[in-house]
């Protein structure tokens, strides 16, 4: 499988992956459902760098609707790279085909991507870039997010993307955002969440002692925490998750949206066939986990505490977020996963969402660098590209 499912320009610059709508352009989601889906109008994001002279390279390969653990379950089958499992916009911007691409973090997979990849990818704050044009399931976590080769190119991008958008309902009043990388990490204070460090490999455990013992040399303190909601939170997202995704997925029924089934005795039998056709296993079985967390006998124990762990974990980040600058955690537990089977993707995609739950679910910037996730409080954006852009700077 190549990276693009759809190449647009051969001087593009920037790939979009293919959970982002590009007008003219062929938006799948890596799903059989939206096969033949051609978008009217472009994504805000994509229209903003456009209008900005940047210029779209195409559309890259994605796991359906973006929910699993890297892109495993793409109807177009998974991408390798040397045996393991990759991205393909992050494997652009590492091979240095494109400067930077643009994507969708609904359940961590762009910054399990660029972990693996080696590049560096920031996510912001929720409603700091406007979600229409986005092809949808969590909705109350899901982010643009962007990926490039080093923290320079991703604020120069970022920053021409953010800002308030009237016809997003979910977006910020600031009208602009820009981005400063510059300025070092003299005085910051970093907190390493021992929980999740402990849930990684060898190699990526070496990793954060790497990058501590680097930020340390570059004026940083350094302290490792306890922390015992990280569990709590990951279950909380993946219940919202897959009831927003089961709210959001339920609209390609064969009829309004999504391929049709050709064959059918009835309306329910066009449903049941549209769906088991044109749905992979992953996508499935979120919907039907979503289903039950939202069923009547399972909404207030499920859907409704899961929103009320989402407050308590938000308000546990703001107390650590008055002692630290930013805390430092693995973006997935292995430079190098293993293929797997469609089966074994939900469960994969939930054990390695520990590292990436914390920011989807409470709205907080993420970024990943030099392998290793980074995350600060709310409009801290500026904070994670300095501690990268200085990181890198010391590599020079």
């Amino acid at each position: 499988m190549g990276y693009y499912i759809n190449k647009m320009d051969p001087q593009g610059t920037i790939a979009v992956d293919d959970t982002i709508q590009v007008q003219g352009s062929p938006a799948t989601a890596g799903s059989r459902i939206l096969e033949g889906f051609l978008p009217l109008f472009s994504a805000e994001a994509v229209t903003r760098l456009e209008q900005a002279g940047e210029k779209v390279s195409g559309k890259c390969h994605v796991g359906e609707f973006g929910l699993d653990l890297l892109g495993e379950s793409s109807f177009f089958g998974p991408l390798l790279q040397d045996g393991h499992l990759a991205s393909a916009s992050a494997q652009l911007v590492a091979e240095g085909s494109v400067k930077a691409a643009l994507n969708v973090d609904a359940n961590g997979t762009p910054r399990r991507a660029a972990a693996v990849a080696g590049v560096d990818l920031i996510k912001p704050t929720y409603g700091a870039v406007s979600r229409r044009g986005v092809i949808s399931t969590a909705s109350s976590g899901e982010t643009v997010t962007v990926t490039a080769r080093d923290a320079r190119e991703a604020a120069r991008i970022l920053s021409l993307i953010a800002g308030h958008d009237e016809k997003d309902g979910t977006s910020l009043p600031q009208v602009r955002y820009s981005y400063d990388p510059e300025g070092g990490v003299q005085g910051l204070k970093v907190a390493r969440i021992a929980p999740l460090l402990e849930g990684a490999e060898d190699a990526v455990q070496a990793r954060i002692e790497e990058i501590s013992a680097a930020l340390e040399n570059l004026g940083a303190a350094l302290e490792t925490i306890e922390a015992d909601w990280t569990g709590q939170a990951q279950t909380a997202w993946q219940i919202l998750m897959c009831a927003e995704s089961c709210s959001n997925l339920g609209r390609f029924d064969g009829v309004k949206y999504g391929r049709r089934a050709r064959e059918y005795r009835d309306i329910e039998d066009l449903y049941d066939k549209s769906r088991s056709e044109g749905l992979g296993f992953n996508a499935k079985a979120v919907i039907l986990y979503g289903s039950e967390v939202l069923s009547k006998q399972k909404y207030e124990a499920c859907y409704d505490r899961a929103l009320r762990v989402r407050r308590v974990i938000a308000e546990e980040l703001a107390r650590l977020f008055a002692r630290y600058d930013a805390l430092l955690c693995p973006a997935i537990s292995t430079f190098a996963p293993a293929p797997c089977a469609p089966t074994e993707s939900f469960a994969r995609a939930f054990g390695e969402s520990r590292f990436t739950a914390p920011a989807s679910l409470t709205g907080i910037p993420a970024m990943v660098t030099g392998g290793v996730q980074f995350m600060a409080a709310h409009h801290g954006e500026e904070t994670l590209l300095k501690i990268a852009r200085t990181l890198e700077k010391g590599e020079e």
